[in-house]
């Protein structure tokens, strides 16, 4: 039952690898930090700027705030000519008569070198300027889009789909090559006519997947002469050098909040931190506004080290955790009952994910899985589906369960058994099939009539072969059964079986990890059914000498087929009787 727990050393991403990474990484190197942790969008950009385009147009996956816009315009000034050229023109205005002059001064409102603009909202005003009237006279006024002549400019796709006239003048003005004048309203016309302005622009337009499905929408065509590329919200992890790329673009946040260099202590409870955000050892978040959130709260303590860092994310858990405070209270007085210790038949011990909608941080809660069985016609009831508890990815985990078994059994003909399983005390709805391998546990324990151990947590989901399938969450599942078991006092028979494919994504706070260490909590990972069964009942699935949970059933399914036949027999013996007598 030992040889797949886990060491204390697989609960936490392994940073000894990078000790001299960290110390070779300098303030004075983070000035191309971008580029490395975002190649796929400056070789966009260099597309964008150096090839000759009749539609010069990217769109980019992205986050549409400030910070994110920044940084791409910050990218874009790469690709800008050194050498400045004047675009745009000046007008003329001589009483009633507009002239359009060559660009000549930079100080005039529509004379541009060709920059980097960008917005995240921006009315359309503001975007196309506007002509000013007082009495006889007129002043055109300029907008950001003639700002952005000769140069890039970024906007955010969501200012486009909630005014879809400004994205059907400026896709006009870019194909034509040059800005026209309207009126605000087409039934009060300019007195005067008013020179197009000759526009050469480059434009990047950022949205999440949802903005850009949406703008597909209102123009669908868009992909046929637009760049596409995305800004990457991880960093894949395969050596040094991606891990020196990462430490440089986080010191590049570092010194914009005006911090001192972080200790060597610093980086491996920052990744550690990283790791729980992306769920995975091997990817560490890009994302600017992330990176900075967390340094903000860690700067307050005037450095950036280790203990600062830990001091800091205990008071925004404290902060931030009442909602499941509550809740673990509830189950430490029994109010909510979860065992955590002791041999049950048809029960077990499940973990799930709480997120609420308005709040930040998901967590982790135990969840108790019972079932029972009955002489029936081999339906299993799932009684969250049948009370609409129960969300359709949890049915298709318990129907693949379910298949899995009927496979196992290779009966010519239905079970003789029926069963209901349940979530109990749960009265919001289920969703998932992070607990079909629970399930399965407990369906097979109620069949055998073997008793599981409560000391135990389970989660991860199964296929129709028996074979354990990673899931989501896990960190948040592990510490909220350990909070429980900790608080009631550890027995060091107490941890939670997990999928072996599941490791690579743990991140455990440092309190599970110290228990692991001293083996009063353990973690196991498995491939499949028959580990799980072994570690829960103490009694292995299928062995062809000793007794196994298969025979076991297999056996009471002969038995419960021979006493209905002979209450079949008895039956008919009665009915022949009254046949006869009366």
């Amino acid at each position: 039952m030992t040889n797949n727990r886990l060491t204390w050393r697989a609960l936490q991403p392994n940073s000894s690898l990078y000790e001299s990474t960290f110390s070779d990484i300098s303030f004075l190197e983070h000035k191309d930090s971008f580029a490395a942790v975002q190649p796929r969008l400056f070789n966009a950009l260099a597309h964008l700027h150096h090839q000759t385009q009749s539609f010069p147009l990217l769109l980019l996956r992205s986050q549409q705030n400030n910070n994110y816009l920044s940084w791409i315009a910050k990218a874009a000034q790469h690709f800008l000519p050194r050498k400045k050229i004047l675009f745009g023109g000046e007008y003329q205005i001589i009483r009633n008569n507009v002239k359009l002059l060559p660009p000549s001064d930079i100080t005039c409102p529509f004379t541009t070198q060709g920059g980097v603009y960008y917005a995240n909202w921006i009315e359309s005003k503001q975007f196309l300027g506007c002509i000013r009237k007082y009495k006889d006279c007129i002043q055109p006024e300029a907008g950001l889009i003639h700002q952005a002549n000769g140069g890039t400019l970024i906007l955010s796709i969501d200012t486009l789909l909630a005014q879809p006239s400004l994205w059907l003048r400026l896709r006009t003005y870019l194909e034509q090559g040059y800005f026209n004048w309207y009126a605000e309203d087409e039934y009060r016309p300019f007195p005067i006519f008013i020179p197009p302005l000759p526009l050469q622009l480059r434009l990047v337009l950022c949205g999440d997947h949802n903005a850009l499905a949406n703008f597909r929408e209102l123009d669908p065509e868009i992909y046929k002469i637009a760049l596409y590329s995305e800004f990457e919200e991880t960093l894949q992890i395969l050596g040094k050098n991606e891990m020196k790329a990462w430490c440089q673009w986080t010191l590049s946040q570092i010194k914009i909040l005006g911090v001192s260099k972080p200790t060597l202590d610093f980086w491996p409870a920052f990744i550690n931190e990283a790791v729980r955000m992306t769920g995975d050892q091997k990817l560490l978040p890009l994302c600017p506004r992330w990176l900075s959130h967390q340094l903000q709260e860690t700067a307050l303590h005037g450095i950036l080290n280790s203990q600062s860092l830990q001091e800091s994310l205990e008071t925004r858990i404290w902060r931030e955790n009442f909602i499941s405070d509550r809740i673990y209270n509830d189950i430490l007085s029994n109010q909510i009952m979860i065992d955590t210790k002791g041999s049950i038949v048809g029960q077990i011990n499940s973990l799930s994910v709480v997120e609420i909608p308005g709040h930040p941080r998901p967590w982790g809660e135990p969840c108790r899985i019972t079932c029972v069985v009955h002489p029936g016609d081999g339906e299993c009831v799932d009684i969250e589906r049948k009370s609409e508890l129960g969300g359709d990815i949890h049915t298709k985990g318990l129907l693949i369960m379910q298949s899995y078994l009927i496979s196992k059994l290779k009966l010519g003909e239905q079970l003789p058994f029926s069963a209901s399983l349940v979530f109990e005390q749960s009265y919001s709805e289920v969703n998932g099939d992070s607990a079909s391998l629970a399930e399965l546990c407990v369906l097979i324990s109620a069949l055998s009539n073997r008793p599981l151990t409560q000391q135990i947590a389970v989660t991860g989901s199964v296929d129709q072969f028996g074979n354990v399938q990673s899931v989501g969450s896990l960190n948040e599942k592990i510490e909220s059964f350990f909070y429980i078991c900790n608080t009631r006092g550890l027995t060091g028979k107490q941890g939670v079986i997990l999928p072996s494919n599941n490791v690579c994504h743990l991140s455990l706070n440092q309190a599970v990890v110290n228990a692991v260490k001293q083996e009063k909590f353990h973690i196991w990972a498995i491939k499949n059914v028959d580990e799980a069964l072994l570690l829960l009942s103490g009694i292995v699935w299928q062995s062809q000498q000793d007794e196994s949970l298969l025979h076991i059933i297999l056996e009471r399914i002969t038995q419960m087929n021979k006493n209905s036949k002979n209450q079949s027999l008895w039956s008919l013996n009665c009915f022949n009787w009254f046949k006869r007598h009366v």
